[in-house]
């Protein structure tokens, strides 16, 4: 992950961040990053037995974990032990990240220079924030506005309606009418009858040769990155939540959801009005049948299907088992 361009950023002292803790290192919190991105003078978090692996190489100068889970991490960081993580870390990347838990209105749309865009072609009414950037031979169609900071690959397709923000698209992208792009995704703590909204400070990045289909939603990261790879295509109406990575050469189907921090392979098939839990990891090579619930990781080059879903061969035995039973 590079240094954000998409948040303002305020410069805290770690001590200041955790007035309650005894906190040992005083350094100015850099960035806020996960585990294995974090590095030298940066906060990151463990809040999970999942993400063990990740705790025990990481780099980051400080980390708010729990008393259960702070053997895994080395002894060279700041451990910073308290209740509830996911509380501490909304709170502190408020503060660093003051307008993250919100997504404001970009109040610098202009209508394009076309002198600044000599190879752009836009239609009726579009919208551009400031330091936009937009590679030759891209088309933005009619009503579409792109937001502060993005960046837009050559040879782009943007149709009409569309709205971006927050996000790094490459080449060759086509992403068809009426998307959402880079929106705050749905993230809240529940504390006392008050939901604690959780910050936003993370991307979208889109890589070269991506199709998006019309009615597509995509949540830019929390703290993390939401990234599609390359030559993925995605159907109408796919929702995708913050943190989800989705590999290369990817196809799903119409009306499938992605819960938020699950990790898709590459040369995956997903059908139609499947659903994805969060913090799932399917592996390569994977066709998941449509209609179905995914709540456990999937190995390389299964085939599964139904709810929860199953190996396909187990799917075919059990439905033949109710067929033969009624």
């Amino acid at each position: 992950m590079a240094s954000n361009i998409f948040f303002k950023k305020k410069n805290i002292r770690l001590d200041k961040l955790f007035p309650g803790n005894n906190i040992g290192k005083k350094f100015i919190v850099k960035d806020i990053k996960p585990l294995n991105y974090a590095k030298k003078n940066e906060l990151s978090f463990f809040d999970s037995i999942i993400y063990k692996e990740y705790a025990f190489k990481t780099k980051a100068s400080a980390c708010v974990t729990t008393p259960k889970l702070e053997k895994f991490l080395p002894t060279s960081l700041e451990k910073i032990i308290v209740k509830n993580v996911l509380y501490e870390l909304a709170r502190v990347t408020r503060m660093i990240y003051p307008f993250s838990d919100i997504d404001y209105p970009d109040m610098s749309l202009k209508k394009p220079v076309k002198t600044h865009h000599k190879k752009v072609k836009f239609g009726n009414n579009v919208l551009l924030g400031k330091n936009v950037k937009i590679g030759k031979n891209t088309i933005i169609g009619s009503n579409s506005i792109i937001e502060k900071n993005v960046e837009l690959g050559a040879n782009c397709v943007i149709g009409s309606g569309v709205i971006i923000k927050n996000s790094i698209v490459g080449n060759n992208v086509v992403i068809q009418d009426g998307c959402k792009i880079g929106q705050k995704g749905f993230g809240f703590i529940p504390i006392n009858d008050k939901n604690i909204k959780f910050p936003h400070i993370g991307k979208i990045m889109i890589a070269d040769n991506v199709e998006i289909a019309s009615g597509c939603t995509i949540d830019r990261g929390s703290i993390d990155d939401t990234v599609i790879g390359k030559n993925t295509y995605l159907d109408n109406q796919v929702h995708i939540a913050h943190n989800v990575k989705i590999g290369s050469n990817c196809m799903i189907a119409g009306q499938v959801g992605f819960a938020g921090s699950s990790i898709i392979g590459n040369n995956v098939s997903i059908g139609g009005q499947t659903g994805i839990s969060g913090h799932l990891k399917i592996g390569n090579n994977v066709k998941i049948g449509g209609g179905s619930g995914v709540v456990k990781d999937i190995e390389d080059n299964q085939i599964v299907m139904g709810y929860p879903a199953i190996s396909i061969k187990d799917f075919i035995k059990k439905n033949r088992n109710n067929n033969e039973q009624k």
